[in-house]
């Protein structure tokens, strides 16, 4: 199964603090468009047991791979032309 993720929530509701980090992810399941708003860590087990996201731009699908931050946190990270990118941080707040 495979999700695009939609939107962003970032911790302590401030979405244009780069500095803060993302929180919950809004998704769409593909073939059934069911919706959800996941937690960052229930999202990165979800694809550690073989579960795909990616992020839908103009130049298509930009999957994501599970990163882990200095301090231990897990995060979906987007992987493009072989490096990591932040194209879930352009993403819109989740409503």
């Amino acid at each position: 199964m495979s999700v695009r993720i939609t939107c962003i929530n970032k911790s302590n509701g401030d979405h244009s603090n780069p500095y803060e980090a993302i929180s919950h992810y809004g998704w769409m399941e593909d073939g059934t468009n069911k919706t959800g708003i996941t937690d960052r860590q229930t999202l990165a087990n979800w694809m550690k047991e073989g579960g795909v996201a990616y992020v839908q731009d103009k130049l298509g699908k930009v999957y994501c791979k599970v990163n882990t931050s200095a301090k231990g946190t897990e995060f979906l990270q987007t992987f493009a032309d072989g490096r990591y990118s932040d194209n879930l941080l352009s993403l819109m707040e989740c409503k």
